[in-house]
This record gives structure tokens, C-alpha cells and sequence, in this order.
């Protein structure tokens, strides 16, 4: 039997009373720690483990992690990680093509994955009853996946479609792409994860079976189990269907070298719109940051919902765009702090980043006011509540934490985090952070007569 250790979050703290706008309000209590009460082994073969119980509902969320993302790719053969996730649903020995989801769903499941920068996940969902069949289901693909030429070729224009759509005939994501190439000189985020075309078109069937050799071994692979299930028989189901598939060779280190930027970049995107739109980027610290909390924060305060300080000024006030979103993702490496707007028929996009501009500098002189920092800390929390009440919340938010951040029990001190952030903290990240020499902008610029060759 493989290792194993038991993990416990602190007890309760007593509750604490605070005063906002004339009401009384108890200190938010704290989570409790049987949410979190999981087990942790590894098998011989270096495939991670994690069994986290909850018996208060008979279903079950399983997830398997991989460490691979679109940094893992080479130059030439971008989209492979991508391209990989659709390859995972396309048959293996003992489950063939279409059979995974066909066999899943007949038995009540329901079954999903994703890819990023960083990492890539699949994930079922479903009755505690049908947990061996999972395993099955899951143990067989990695064993054994079938990366056939059939599957490679449908699943190639099934990507390239997927393309066309989300990015080259899509605003937003063709100046989000441009936003990537132009912030990044050298390192992989700066290519999409989706991949250009000229690349998905050059992947080969050799070049795919080195990629799941190297990086959809057991040693390169985390499973998450949360839900209704006894921990000993699970570990017993896992281990009898996994134990025989062999380990990988070392993964090899992916490229992280990026140079400092010295100066602000910009890009021109023309493209058959009837509106200009604006992307901006910043680079931001890596997930592991102690300033990553504070700048989740700054995130939700300028741009979530019609309360965001950005969307209240540049779309209610000043109506210059029709959508505007603000993203930091934690990643491995440092990564950016991004704005992309939809803009106005008429308004410029000079006009709409001056604006910007604007309320950015009020942010470093003087940080945020009282209630958006209130505001911004009760909507994160919420989040990550919502997010953990669910086993797939639960499977999700701990194994993300665990691969971008090296432990999974940081995603416990979150919450602690955020409501410790204060309004100088605030001011002193946006002072580091929103600096013109560190940023890229690229402007989208319609071109009516580029119509019908978007995508050429």
C-alpha cells in the first residue's frame, strides 16, 4: 500500500462582531475543517492521489490533473496540449471511439475537461454507484488511448473550427490573441492555447503519441476524488486499475525565460467590425505572489459587475464601450493583468484608453474607496464559497492550487488572505503594477472591406 497522511485545517476561531454602515455584523466563520479532512498517497508508478469524503450526498466528482499546458508545446507545434484533450474522448483498449461519453452518460455521469497555459484537467461527475465504473473508464485512456489517423484528422478540423470561431471571427479573441503575442517575446504564454493554424495543420500522429508518452504518464498525473465513497475500497479500485500502467520518462523542463520590458508596445488589429476595441496588458507576478491575493482583489473591484469602478465609468457613465472585463489569472510563471473592451460604434480607441488611464491613477494615488474594497472581498469570498460547497468545486479549487501553486492547502488560507488585503496594499501592488513601460496595447480597427476574408 502506498503512504499515506492525514490533513486537518485549525479549529473555529469564536466569533467577532464588526460594524458596517450603522449594522452589526458577526466576523464570517470559519470553514469547517471536514470539508477539507482528505487522505494523500502516491502509487509506485509516481501517480498522486488525493480521497477527500463527504458522505452527505451519494455523488462523486473525479478529476485527473495534468501537469501539461500550452507552455509544455515547442515552437512549430502549438495547440498539441489542446488538440490532445479532444484526442482523450476518441476510443482506447477496452472503450472505443465515442464510447467514454456513451458509457459515462448512460449510467447518469456527466463528464468534461479543460486545457490552459499550465495544466490540463478531466472531470466526471456522477452516483456514488457507478465510482468503479469511472475508474475503469478513466484507467483505460490513460493506459491505452488510441491516437489513430482517423481520430487525429477529425479531430484536427473539429480544433480548427473551433478556432475560426472563437478567435478569428471573434473581437475579443483576435485582439486577446494579439494582446498575448505582442505582451510575451519569448515565453510560451505568448502563443494561444487553442494554437495557430499553420501549427494545428503540421501536428503529425508521431508528434502526439511522444506528447501522451511524455506528459499522460502516471507520474505526471494527480486524481482527485471527493464525494460519497469509503477511502480504503477507492484506494483499492485505484490502485488495481492503475498500478500496471508504467511510468513516463522525466517530463522536461518547459521554457520560462521572458526579457524585461523596457518600454510600452503596441499593436494595430484590422478586422471587419463596425466598432473599435481595446486590449491592455500589464505583467503581473505568477500566481505564488504575495501580492496575487491583492490583485484578485483590484480585479473584481474594477470590473465585476455594473458595481465595477471601470465598467460603472467607461460603459454606464461615460458609455464608451459595450463590454469591458479585467482578468488576472494565476499562473506558474509571471503572467498578465488584462482589460479588453468592446467599444461604441464611434468612440476611439485613444479616446477609450485615456479613460482607462484615468481611473487607473486614481487607483495608485489613492487606492480604492471603503465600500469597493468591502465589495470586492465579499464578492471573492463568495466565489470561493460557492466554488467549495460542491465536490467539484472542492476537486477543482484544491487540484488547481496544488499544480499552479505546489500545495493544495494554500487554496485554504484564501479566505483569510483577501480579508486581510488593505487599502495600502491595494495602493502600493496598482503603483508596481500599472506602470506604462510594463504594459502592451493592442486596438482593434474595423475594416469593412476585409469582409468574407476573416478567416483566410
Amino acid at each position: 500500500m502506498p503512504s499515506q497522511t492525514k490533513v486537518r485545517t485549525p479549529s473555529r476561531r469564536p466569533e467577532k462582531k464588526a460594524r458596517v454602515l450603522g449594522l452589526e455584523l458577526a466576523e464570517p466563520r470559519p470553514l469547517d475543517p471536514r470539508l477539507f479532512d482528505l487522505e494523500e498517497h502516491r502509487l509506485a508508478n509516481g501517480l498522486t492521489v488525493r480521497l477527500l469524503e463527504d458522505r452527505s450526498v451519494p455523488a462523486v466528482s473525479y478529476y485527473t490533473f495534468f501537469k501539461v499546458g500550452s507552455r509544455n508545446e515547442r515552437p512549430g507545434r502549438t495547440g498539441i496540449a489542446h488538440l490532445l484533450e479532444h484526442m482523450m474522448f476518441n476510443g482506447a483498449a477496452k472503450y472505443g471511439p465515442k464510447e467514454f461519453d456513451r458509457v459515462l452518460e448512460s449510467n447518469g455521469g456527466h463528464s468534461n475537461a479543460f486545457t490552459s497555459h499550465d495544466l490540463t484537467a478531466y472531470f466526471e461527475d456522477f452516483a456514488a454507484e457507478a465510482l468503479e465504473l469511472v475508474v475503469d473508464l478513466e484507467s483505460d485512456r490513460m493506459r491505452s488511448l488510441a491516437l489513430t489517423p482517423e481520430a487525429l484528422a477529425s479531430e484536427r478540423e473539429v480544433v480548427k473550427e473551433e478556432r475560426r470561431y472563437a478567435v478569428e471571427n471573434s473581437v475579443l479573441g483576435l485582439l486577446d490573441e494579439t494582446l498575448q503575442a505582442l505582451a510575451f517575446q519569448a515565453h510560451p504564454y505568448g502563443w494561444p492555447i487553442i494554437g495557430w493554424m499553420e501549427d494545428l495543420d503540421a501536428i503529425t500522429r508521431e508528434d502526439c503519441l511522444e506528447f501522451f508518452r511524455t506528459y499522460y504518464a502516471p507520474n505526471n498525473a494527480t486524481v482527485w476524488l471527493v464525494g460519497d465513497f469509503e477511502s480504503g475500497k477507492a484506494l483499492e479500485l485505484i490502485e488495481r486499475a492503475y498500478a500496471h500502467i508504467p511510468s513516463g520518462p522525466p517530463v522536461p523542463p518547459a521554457a520560462s525565460t521572458e526579457p524585461p520590458q523596457r518600454g510600452e508596445r503596441r499593436a494595430e488589429v484590422r478586422f471587419p467590425a463596425h466598432a473599435q476595441a481595446l486590449a491592455i496588458a500589464y505583467k503581473a507576478p505568477a500566481g505564488t505572489s504575495a501580492d496575487a491575493p491583492a490583485l484578485d482583489l483590484l480585479q473584481y473591484a474594477l470590473s465585476a459587475g455594473p458595481g465595477g469602478r471601470l465598467v460603472r465609468s467607461l460603459v454606464y457613465e461615460k458609455m464608451l464601450a459595450a463590454n469591458l472585463f479585467v482578468d488576472f489569472t494565476w499562473h506558474v510563471d509571471p503572467g498578465l493583468f488584462s482589460l479588453l473592451a468592446e467599444l461604441n460604434p464611434g468612440v476611439k480607441a485613444d479616446r477609450a484608453l485615456r479613460a482607462v488611464d484615468v481611473e487607473l491613477e486614481r487607483v495608485v494615488d489613492k487606492g480604492l474607496t471603503e465600500s469597493e474594497l468591502r465589495r470586492a472581498k465579499g464578492l471573492l469570498r463568495s466565489h470561493l464559497l460557492r466554488e467549495i460547497a460542491s465536490n467539484n468545486g472542492r476537486a477543482h479549487a484544491l487540484g488547481t492550487n496544488e499544480l499552479l501553486l505546489g500545495d493544495w492547502r494554500r487554496a485554504l488560507d484564501l479566505v483569510r488572505l483577501y480579508a486581510e488585503v488593505s487599502n495600502d496594499d491595494i495602493r502600493r501592488v496598482a503603483a508596481d503594477l500599472l506602470r506604462p513601460e510594463r504594459r502592451s496595447v493592442a486596438t482593434l480597427v474595423p475594416d469593412l472591406a476585409l469582409a468574407g476574408g476573416a478567416h483566410d
